[in-house]
């Protein structure tokens, strides 16, 4: 890949399966394009959100973890929209500049802007757009960062970029969560992650010349068209619609050990500082993935298979969970999180090479992925749905890390039902 000025490289290549190796500084570019993204969600979602839950839950009538709840799933609805809709917006996008890298540049933008608006929220209804806007803009990033795999990076690579973006994406949950502690404040720390966010996708987009596509390719706009792309049918696309339910279960038994993690180690743990607490946490959690991430992908790329490593890291997943459930100390938490660090990073790396594995058309690649990408969206949605009366109403802590092993182990399973890959 040609590093240079932003200006996109001319296709004939835009839709072709590409075939050349991409080197190590547009993987490393990409990677901390995708970090900064992650950054921009995960300094608000660990910390920051759930002080101001608390903060304006008495002044709304609600519980701190109900507010919490209802902020983070109004969030992931605009996300759910807002992924593959900017994803299929960049497939037909012709500018000099390329398909994806004026949407990388517009999100991130956009996502330091909400971010600051964030910072600024004194009511309850500010932090709700606020959060819905962070959304908008950073799966407009999000969307164009990953369609960037499939476009540029030959199928025998895969895992590997794979697990360099998905060690991008736990530094950035880990750098977002210390940002936020860090910065002395919920005002500073969404500054803080604001600007990390704008800098970090600043070497991709300023380095590495986007392919452009031309004019006679994309297709004739027609609104009935392009609603109806975003109709992926199960039948049509089988591998897909199965690899789209093993992500959305194995992400969603993830989602609810992850969301009420702050309130678990203070009410039921009792932990003296539960905000480093997470930060220890999620620290264990990153090295243990760092650890497994990269390998993991680049494993894969050799053997030539994908479906075992996503089972087993699966499985290993929905043990940890279980775990929690069973040993609630301190102790049983540190243990835990390093074990679902393990096998997060394997999935992380080779569920993405499935993915882009199994999709269907060139033109579509952005949106098709942003379909997928729902799979990590919704469990934010049904996460806070499930969780909040598995922990009010139906057993407290111990009952939800169950109900989550229970969702990650079926989804781990499923994945045996995908035909077009080993």
């Amino acid at each position: 890949m040609t590093a240079g000025g932003a200006a996109g490289t001319a296709s004939p290549g835009a839709l072709e399966e590409p075939s050349e190796r991409v080197g190590r500084g547009w993987t490393a570019a990409l990677s901390l394009a995708n970090g900064a993204i992650w950054v921009g969600w995960y300094g608000p979602l660990q910390i920051l959100l759930a002080q101001q839950s608390e903060r304006f839950a008495p002044g709304a009538g609600l519980s701190k973890e109900a507010l919490l709840a209802w902020v983070t799933g109004a969030g992931a609805v605009v996300s759910l929209v807002a992924n593959p809709l900017f994803g299929a917006v960049s497939d037909r996008t012709v500018s000099r500049y390329g398909r994806r890298t004026p949407w990388i540049v517009a999100g991130a933008a956009g996502g330091a802007l909400s971010l600051l608006l964030l910072g600024a929220a004194g009511t309850v209804w500010v932090l709700f757009l606020g959060w819905c806007l962070v959304q908008l803009t950073l799966n407009a990033a999000f969307a164009a960062v990953t369609a960037a795999v499939p476009d540029r990076v030959p199928r025998w690579q895969r895992g590997a970029v794979g697990g360099w973006l998905g060690a991008a994406q736990i530094l950035g949950v880990v750098g977002g969560t210390g940002l936020a502690t860090a910065a002395g404040g919920v005002g500073a720390g969404y500054a803080a992650c604001a600007v990390f966010t704008l800098l970090g996708v600043a070497p991709y987009v300023l380095r590495h010349p986007d392919l452009r596509l031309a004019e006679a390719d994309r297709p004739a706009w027609s609104w009935r068209g392009f609603a109806a792309g975003f109709r992926l049918s199960p039948r049509a696309h089988p591998d897909l619609a199965w690899a789209w339910l093993t992500r959305f279960l194995i992400n969603l038994g993830n989602a609810l050990v992850l969301l009420y993690l702050f309130y678990y180690l203070r009410d039921r743990l009792h932990h003296p500082d539960p905000e480093s607490g997470v930060l220890v946490l999620t620290a264990v959690n990153g090295v243990t993935l760092l650890a497994t991430v990269v390998a993991g992908g680049a494993w894969s790329d050799r053997t030539g298979r994908r479906k075992p490593f996503v089972l087993w890291s699966g499985v290993l997943m929905a043990a940890a969970t279980g775990l929690l459930a069973g040993w609630p100390t301190w102790t049983g938490a540190l243990v835990a999180a390093a074990l679902l660090g393990i096998g997060f990073g394997v999935f992380t790396s080779v569920d993405f090479a499935l993915m882009t594995d199994v999709l269907p058309a060139a033109l579509d690649r952005g949106k098709d992925l942003g379909v997928v990408n729902i799979a990590n969206s919704l469990p934010q949605v049904a996460a806070p749905a499930l969780a909040a009366p598995l922990v009010n109403h139906l057993g407290g802590y111990r009952t939800l890390f169950l109900v989550a092993a229970g969702i990650g182990l079926l989804g781990a399973v499923l994945v045996r039902r995908i035909r077009a890959v080993d």
